[in-house]
């Protein structure tokens, strides 16, 4: 277990590496296409967001070293140490979280204009960036948030391709190499941390709720 648990922040790098990546680039992009529906640049977001969730991830993650630390020798090909390191990996690892929440904002977005605050802020003369900043974007926070904890579990147990293209030592290493040695002991282990860390982060989801939205409050508390 302590070897496991060695490997635990590398994983929890990667994969939180890759959640910051695939937040800063898909809600705008969300954003952007919910403004412009079925306009040209709601159909290519529409699109590009489909095709990099169909993308195989260790296919990219070969072409992205083939080009970026092979031919331009921006980054490295593998390894860690340095965030120059983390590049490759967080990027292969967010690009099919990217399309999920492009998706996901865009359509919540859509819902969400039609409802009749939308209208009424409006009608005062609020400006759109505000209407969709200020009301609309924290209305559809919710289910948002609830696919981004699900997506960070699925994270860590897709970082098992992405760590073994780029010798990232993190458990999904460490859980291929137990079960080409036949440690079940420490695959049971790395299991059960993946297992743990999955339930933790869907707990505080939940609780994040309360936050979200001031109308949901925990079962016990009464008026």
């Amino acid at each position: 277990m302590a070897h496991v648990l060695e490997r635990l922040p590398f994983s929890l790098e990667l994969a939180g590496a890759a959640m910051a990546l695939a937040i800063l680039a898909g809600f705008p992009l969300g954003i952007f296409a919910a403004r412009y529906p079925g306009r040209l640049v709601d159909r290519i977001a529409s699109m590009l967001s489909l095709a990099v969730q169909g993308l195989p991830t260790f296919w990219v993650g070969i072409m992205l070293i083939l080009v970026f630390a092979r031919i331009m020798k921006v980054v490295p090909s593998g390894g860690t140490g340095t965030w120059l390191h983390l590049v490759l990996p967080a990027v292969t690892l967010a690009l099919p979280l990217i399309g999920v929440i492009v998706r996901l904002v865009r359509n919540g977005l859509l819902e969400e204009m039609r409802e009749g605050y939308v209208q009424t802020a409006r009608s005062k003369g609020l400006a759109e960036r505000i209407v969709i900043r200020a009301h609309v974007v924290r209305n559809m926070l919710i289910p948002v948030v609830t696919v981004l904890g699900l997506q960070f579990g699925v994270l860590l147990g897709g970082a098992v391709v992405v760590e073994m293209v780029f010798s990232w030592p993190g458990i999904g290493r460490l859980l291929i190499d137990s079960i080409s040695n036949r440690d079940y002991p420490v695959v049971q282990a790395s299991v059960a941390v993946m297992a743990t860390v999955f339930v933790v982060l869907n707990l505080a989801v939940d609780l994040l709720y309360g936050i979200l939205d001031p109308r949901i409050r925990l079962g016990g508390r009464h008026g």
